[in-house]
């Protein structure tokens, strides 16, 4: 029989961070969402809003038409069937479909109010984003062929991923062959999220691959952190790029192997490197003046070029809220009660808007506000919404196991 863990935190404070991330995600984020951002005429999801939700453009960014409808499927599913979240959702899906695609299965980086393509990248992570909102949307309305349209699009991203020159390479790749942190890591989360709507052998078995190329390849024991590009075959590349740390991107990469090994009854391996991930990232990003998350670090302590490389950005508040709970839930250690306590506690002195709701999500390095705006084609109903749900879900869980 397992051993039962301690509680990393008290009842009472557990209780508090309950109501805390539940009415946040219920009474605050999604409500600044929806209806408004949601196209009553084209269909789809605006994001661009400045503080008190007034639109700033009607563009839309594609990689959030399939977060969002994730967003909206995922809370029908797992908090309440809202009849408006399932047909927001639909909204979302339809637009996918009809205007996201261009004729060659790649999908767009953005396109007009009404569909006209504007951008497209070389990343393919519009694609894994549609991935997750078709599985969660097929469950939620019953429809199987949105699992089996993501299972197709899933083997047609990896098909671009591993094979070489069906994507435009960043750097030419026979002058210095590299690869980023950023595609097993989604690739990771992405077969995580088909495998809860859908069971599979094949996707714990990408889950695998990922994982294993992050231990592998991204972390560095040598400089105690996870490296955001590294050589092919993972060796260190002694240049800006390869020495560039994103602590909020290696926190989440860290909590996506905590929540695996939490699916596999509570794996020890993974936990531990898990908490390796957390734990490095915390301490190169974590702001001992002024507090909160760094954007950017160097691995070898380095000055870093990027200008907004000191600024405190939403997401990895949001991811670090997370890892902590997620390590704390599965170690029992004090320690990341601790850390949990730091970064929320930063957090949500700092980004929430009191007066109009949701979160602000750029500052500058001492806290203070950068631009008012609410929503970017980087920033819509993601981090914050799926905070505050798998927030609610793990203390939950820790309230369960207190009894």
């Amino acid at each position: 029989m397992a051993t039962k863990l301690p509680s990393a935190f008290s009842k009472t404070r557990l209780i508090e961070l309950k109501s805390i991330y539940r009415d946040g995600l219920l009474h605050d984020s999604l409500p600044f969402w929806f209806p408004r951002a949601v196209d009553p005429e084209f269909g789809g999801y605006f994001t661009c809003f400045d503080r008190d939700g007034s639109r700033l453009q009607d563009d839309k960014s594609v990689w959030f038409q399939g977060r969002m409808a994730w967003t909206l499927a995922t809370a029908w599913l797992e908090v309440e069937q809202r009849p408006e979240w399932l047909e927001w959702a639909r909204s979302g899906i339809d637009f996918i479909e009809r205007y996201c695609f261009d004729t060659d299965q790649r999908m767009f980086f953005s396109v007009t109010r009404d569909g006209l393509p504007l951008r497209k990248r070389r990343y393919q992570f519009s694609e894994c984003f549609a991935i997750i909102a078709f599985s969660a949307y097929s469950r939620a309305s019953g429809q199987s062929r949105y699992q089996d349209r993501a299972r197709k699009l899933l083997a047609d991203v990896i098909h671009r991923h591993r094979t070489p020159g069906l994507l435009p390479p960043k750097v030419d790749p026979e002058t210095r062959p590299m690869k980023g942190l950023a595609m097993p890591m989604i690739l990771l989360s992405t077969a995580q999220q088909l495998r809860k709507h859908s069971p599979d052998p094949a996707y714990t078995q990408i889950i695998d691959e990922c994982i294993e190329e992050i231990r592998t390849d991204f972390l560095k024991p040598e400089f105690q952190c996870v490296l955001e590009t590294v050589a092919d075959d993972g060796g260190f590349i002694d240049t800006l790029d390869g020495r560039c740390v994103n602590p909020g991107h290696s926190i989440e990469a860290g909590w996506f192997i905590l929540e695996e090994a939490r699916q596999r009854g509570g794996d020890s391996e993974l936990i531990k490197l898990g908490c390796r991930l957390i734990d490095w990232s915390l301490e190169i990003g974590w702001d001992n003046e002024h507090g909160g998350l760094f954007y950017f670090r160097d691995a070898k302590g380095l000055p870093c070029t990027e200008y907004w490389h000191d600024m405190k950005f939403w997401w990895p508040h949001n991811e670090a809220i997370i890892a902590t709970l997620l390590a704390a839930e599965l170690t029992g250690e004090a320690r990341y009660a601790n850390w949990h306590s730091r970064i929320h506690e930063w957090a949500y002195d700092h980004f929430p808007d009191k007066q109009h709701g949701e979160w602000f999500g750029y500052l500058h390095r001492d806290g203070s506000l950068s631009t008012p705006v609410k929503g970017t084609p980087y920033k819509g109903a993601f981090h914050v919404p799926r905070m505050m749900l798998l927030g609610w879900q793990s203390v939950q869980r820790q309230l369960d196991r207190i009894g």
